[in-house]
């Protein structure tokens, strides 16, 4: 990625840049894993009716009671008239980390913020996105800015599935036409497209024998999950993965199964995943896994030729998309930027993101960094000047100045 360069600037509304910093480590300190974003909720509830929000226009959705994992809150949604004219603006980021940032202890050391306890990450990856948010509708607020008709939407539980974004009924959002979602890395960056992916759940049924008196009468789903498994690495199906001028990658990273040595395992559970920017490759992705499991069940027999059983289920996590850059969200997205003194780079992420859904739902949504490095792992940082690049752009694009 290249390095961001200065470029002229123009007036920008006003801001308090220690304020804002301070947001930001107050709310990274609150645990909130996927599933467990109540306490973020109501602390960002608090901050906008201290500013004068009237509670009326705060609602939480129910995508907590239609998301697989439950919940203890939905997501969080304000909506504001504007006070001039202009297409309604959404601007998003998701409230929830992984669960290695609880107990996270934030301490600021120079221009980067990290965890004090070396075994938790840091939680920028999205609280540095949910404050950017909170920053413009409280400056706004606080200032009297004026500003189109403006959605801020805090989604659950990105980390495990987009479901916020994937479950939320639009029109709860109030039909916006310029969308903007904060989670990612440098504040030059604009994300303008993502790779889809599929979830596999595979359940392998054996048949369980004594494993020292009649190891021949049963069949083993370890050994069925094994040959599965080297079959895709040795025919290039697993990891990165190149075919000519397609390519995605697949990972299968949970394996479960048996309780004893003595006794031939009936019962596997794998999960997996594929991933591709191109629909109709990962779907052979797929489709090369299940063969594999399915030429794995057949190759392994008892002694009365019997086999195991395979159940396979692929549900669709996110699709893919990519915007192109004359969409206005794109356009407006770059102003910022160039506004605030950047050189814009736009990017297309092989993760996958809120914007996924909302974009495949009718809302081409522009995903912008926020100072997040290393996200996922203990040595994750905030990088301040970023953070505060991006909340100078959250605030120029929720005023359209």
């Amino acid at each position: 990625m290249s390095k961001p360069t200065r470029v002229q600037t123009v007036q920008l509304p006003a801001f308090d840049s220690q304020r804002a910093l301070d947001m930001f480590l107050r709310m990274v300190a609150i645990p909130g894993k996927s599933g467990q974003e109540a306490g973020v909720v109501e602390f960002i509830t608090r901050e906008l009716v201290a500013a004068g929000l009237p509670a009326s226009s705060i609602s939480i959705d129910d995508a907590n009671h239609r998301s697989s994992i439950g919940g203890d809150t939905g997501s969080l949604i304000v909506k504001l008239p504007g006070t001039k004219r202009g297409l309604r603006r959404l601007l998003m980021a998701h409230m929830d980390t992984v669960p290695l940032c609880v107990g996270c202890q934030p301490v600021l050391k120079g221009k980067t913020v990290r965890s004090a306890d070396p075994t938790t990450a840091l939680g920028g990856d999205d609280r540095a996105g949910a404050c950017v948010v909170l920053i413009a509708t409280l400056e706004i607020l606080r200032q009297g800015l004026p500003h189109p008709p403006l959605t801020l939407f805090w989604p659950i539980q990105e980390e495990i599935g987009l479901y916020g974004a994937r479950l939320v009924r639009t029109a709860e959002l109030g039909n916006p036409k310029l969308c903007f979602n904060w989670d990612g890395s440098s504040a030059h960056t604009a994300c303008i497209g993502a790779t889809g992916a599929y979830d596999l759940n595979i359940e392998i049924d054996g048949i369980a024998s004594h494993a020292g008196v009649h190891p021949e009468g049963g069949v083993s789903a370890i050994a069925i999950a094994s040959l599965a498994v080297a079959d895709l690495h040795q025919n290039g199906w697993h990891g990165l993965i190149v075919k000519g001028r397609h390519t995605g990658t697949s990972n299968i990273g949970i394996i479960s199964g048996g309780n004893a040595t003595n006794v031939v395992t009936s019962h596997v559970t794998l999960r997996a995943e594929v991933r591709s920017h191109d629909p109709r490759f990962r779907n052979r992705l797929v489709d090369e896994f299940r063969r594999a499991f399915e030429r794995a069940v057949k190759a392994v027999k008892n002694d009365s030729g019997k086999t195991g059983k395979l159940r396979f289920k692929a549900e669709l996590k996110y699709e893919s998309f990519r915007l192109d850059e004359a969409t206005p969200s794109v356009q407006e997205s770059l102003r910022a930027i160039r506004a605030v003194g950047l050189q814009p780079e736009t990017r297309i992420s092989n993760g996958g993101l809120d914007a996924n859904w909302l974009s495949a739902r009718g809302l081409p949504t522009v995903t912008l960094g926020c100072g997040q490095q290393s996200v996922h792992t203990v040595d994750e940082t905030l990088n301040v000047d970023d953070y505060l690049h991006a909340c100078q752009i959250g605030l120029l694009l929720a005023t359209d100045s």
